[in-house]
């Protein structure tokens, strides 16, 4: 419809200005009538409301100045009939999401794009409250910070009428701050955000410290077993000190260095005094390539191939006739080592990041028997399956069906990198699923949104075949 003041045919009602005024009164007369009821009788009480907010409606439309307004006035009442009639989201929300109404009826008389479109605040606010409710059933709803939260909201609303859309933008924005916390709020949800964050920022510091090691060894002639190791596992290990420690801290720094001493003790050494310096040093260099694996977990007989591969290789170097790398290239590549950390950026594409489903289950312990970890498979998805995934919004929930299970799920989390999304069912389980698994979840239909349209969609859709069965309505 078209705005408040403009013509519109039809007999004229009030003027724009004392129409938003019957808006007001109407809406300060529901709150009072609202926050009489008794909770108990939940039937009787939404069929009181229902019929408060047509008594009110029809009022209203008595007064709307333009024929657009009329409509406006119906099209918002048959909206929230609609969501009145919702039995999926919990009673005690209902009730206040009823008292949105005069509040909407504001804001779609003042700005009518309200219907054009979903990004506009209100709806998004209506929107992403009914999606986060319609999965909880009412006994978990009553009395909860969730519940204690749509009351805020509302209340909010209600105390600065004059604002249009800001208001429902502030409170939309609290809404999501608040969700982030509140689905997220258990010990054990806690920890395994803080488990998986770290995993996640291992494996992309490893990626990124591999590529730099490529970067360093590029032009350098260093034997396969040698670029093998530090590739695969130094990669790694720089990677966990780095969290661990810090990347300045003196046992980071002890290990960075043992990637160039192992690069230079590896290349052919023709000069005597050379031979003698590796043959004294190497006691330690082992010593330290031992307390990196160490780090990874690398122990025992797995440990001791590795230093028997790099044993040999170190051997065969010290025959070698090939020829020697210059000690400035060594420095230059220790100086680069030293401060890897400025050469790497947070932005590299980590979308191939490989997820170790068994470190997050070891650093969990006890906790991870109730958590299901999805990695990526590799297969490729389409960019807007990929688009959708990083979309997903916190609180909505759906349907995963993983492994011939189907289970109700709640998207509860999402890692700082957008790699990794936690989901809980109501059973007490989690999913952890990786980003590129979970498009494909989605691509497949695995993963469905519990509801197929929006609050707000499918209570404007049932208005307006209510009113293309009966058009008279909009004049009476």
């Amino acid at each position: 419809g078209s705005g408040g003041g403009g013509g519109g045919g039809g007999p004229v009602g009030l003027a724009a200005p004392a129409f938003a005024a019957a808006i007001a009164d109407a809406e300060a007369a529901y709150q009072v009538m609202a926050s009489q009821y008794v909770v108990g009788d939940e039937a009787t009480a939404i069929h009181q409301t229902a019929a408060e907010l047509r008594r009110r409606t029809s009022e209203l439309k008595k007064k709307a100045p333009t024929t657009a307004d009329k409509a406006t006035v119906e099209i918002v009442a048959l909206m929230f009939q609609a969501i009145l009639a919702e039995e999926r989201i919990p009673f005690s929300a209902r009730v206040w999401f009823a008292r949105l109404q005069m509040p909407v009826l504001r804001v779609a008389i003042a700005e009518p794009e309200f219907f054009g479109t979903l990004q506009h605040p209100a709806r998004m606010l209506i929107d992403r409250m009914g999606s986060c409710v319609m999965g909880f059933d009412a006994a978990a709803i009553s009395g909860s910070a969730l519940e204690g939260e749509i009351r805020r909201v509302v209340q909010v609303i209600e105390q600065y009428p004059e604002t249009g859309q800001r208001v429902f933008k502030l409170v939309f924005d609290e809404f999501v701050a608040f969700l982030n916390k509140y689905l997220t709020q258990s010990d054990a949800t806690q920890r395994l955000m803080s488990v998986a964050q770290q995993v996640e920022q291992k494996e992309t510091m490893a990626i990124q410290y591999t590529i730099e090691l490529r970067k360093m060894l590029n032009d350098m002639p260093v034997r396969e077993e040698i670029r093998e190791f530090l590739f695969k596992i130094w990669a790694e290990v720089l990677a966990i000190a780095a969290l661990r420690y810090g990347a300045q801290d003196e046992q980071t720094v002890t290990l960075k260095r043992a990637a160039s001493d192992l690069v230079w003790a590896a290349s052919a050494k023709p000069n005597r005094n050379d031979r003698a310096r590796v043959i004294q040093d190497l006691p330690q260099l082992l010593q330290r390539l031992r307390q990196g694996m160490s780090l990874l977990g690398i122990e025992g007989e797995p440990q001791e191939a590795q230093i028997k591969t790099i044993g040999s290789t170190l051997s065969d170097a010290f025959l070698s006739k090939t020829e020697a790398i210059p000690p400035a290239k060594i420095e230059a590549m220790a100086k680069r080592l030293a401060n890897l950390e400025d050469f790497v950026t947070d932005e590299g594409d980590a979308t191939d990041l490989p997820l170790d489903a068994a470190s997050i289950e070891l650093l969990l312990g006890v906790d991870a028997a109730s958590l299901e970890i999805v990695p990526d498979t590799g297969n490729k998805v389409g960019e807007d399956m990929l688009q959708w995934a990083h979309e997903l919004q916190v609180g909505t929930w759906f349907m995963l069906d993983h492994n011939d299970r189907v289970s109700q799920v709640q998207f509860v989390w999402r890692s700082e990198r957008k790699q990794l999304h936690l989901f809980a069912s109501s059973d007490g389980r989690s999913f952890l699923i990786q980003v590129g698994r979970l498009a494909s979840y989605l691509q497949a239909g695995l993963l469905v949104p519990a509801e197929e349209e929006t609050l707000t969609v499918r209570a404007t859709r049932e208005a307006l075949a209510k009113l293309d069965a009966n058009p008279e309505r909009l004049l009476n």
